[in-house]
């Protein structure tokens, strides 16, 4: 059987001046397991000066999943969480029933000018847990396991995978996992979870006689065995999950099983109900649509 159910192409969105790629949702796939949403930030290159600011903004029913490749962000949250987020940190911020948090660039990278590339993805949390508690981890680079597998070098970020498993707590079943594909190398991808998905960060690879490179995303036929050949060096991300339990509807930054709790979402927010996130002046009003 064939491997490959699609292909997606990122599209771009504006971030309030700071550009990204987003492939999940998109139309051709809304989502891949609970991963609701995937968005691909750079590379780029901040001038002396600049930065990103996203300023304080709500969440609720899903985690934030930040991997980055290079640069750095200050993560700052409702719970009182300040965090410099660095590359191959996995940090997990759980909405629950509600948390509100900044990502800017911080004051010496501001000043002299960086880098910024990588990941940030939305998990919608089980029906069961949607209104649990809000939390933050954060994950530094040295507790991920890194293994290689026929000369492919592989990090688990998230899950378990190739004998290796995170020391990230998910609430549902999830795998993440950063490879690395000398040119000419095979990666089998596993077949557990149910829904899985391969995303290019750079280099080649070939899935299905078909050829697919940087940030492009392949969705696999659920119960294929697919193998990816690099026809580069490659990095890339393997991602999936369970199947979600329901429908999710997805409205700004709140992910919810209930069009209702969404609404109230949106009223807490307008209304200044949300906790305020301490040393933060700044917020994003609620959209008009």
């Amino acid at each position: 059987m064939n491997s490959i159910a699609t292909i997606i192409e990122g599209r771009t969105r504006d971030l309030g001046g700071f550009s990204v790629a987003r492939l999940l949702p998109s139309p051709a796939m809304r989502h891949v397991g609970p991963i609701v949403f995937f968005d691909l930030m750079g590379p780029a290159t901040l001038a002396p000066g600049q930065g990103i600011d996203v300023r304080p903004h709500p969440h609720i029913g899903l985690a934030t999943v930040t991997y980055l490749f290079a640069g750095e962000i200050v993560h700052r949250d409702s719970l009182g969480f300040v965090q410099p987020i660095e590359p191959g940190a996995i940090n997990w911020m759980t909405a629950g029933r509600g948390i509100a948090h900044s990502e800017r660039t911080g004051a010496s990278l501001r000043e002299a000018g960086s880098d910024l590339h990588g990941l940030q993805l939305w998990v919608a949390l089980p029906q069961a847990h949607e209104e649990t508690a809000p939390d933050f981890r954060h994950h530094p680079a040295a507790t991920l396991p890194e293994i290689d597998v026929d000369g492919v070098h592989l990090r688990i970020l998230v899950g378990s995978a190739y004998g290796a498993v995170s020391p990230v707590e998910t609430l549902s079943p999830l795998i993440y996992v950063e490879a690395r594909l000398p040119e000419g190398t095979d990666l089998e991808v596993p077949s557990e979870p149910a829904e899985r998905a391969a995303f290019v960060v750079s280099g080649s690879v070939r899935c299905d006689d078909r050829s697919v490179g940087a940030a492009r995303m392949i969705v696999f036929e659920p119960g294929s065995m697919p193998v990816l050949h690099a026809e580069s060096d490659t990095r890339l991300m393997l991602l999936g999950g369970a199947a979600l339990d329901g429908e999710r509807h997805l409205w700004w930054n709140f992910v919810s099983s209930s069009p209702e709790r969404i609404e109230r979402a949106k009223r807490d927010w307008a209304e200044g109900r949300f906790t305020h996130v301490p040393g933060e002046t700044e917020f994003i009003p609620l959209p008009d649509k």
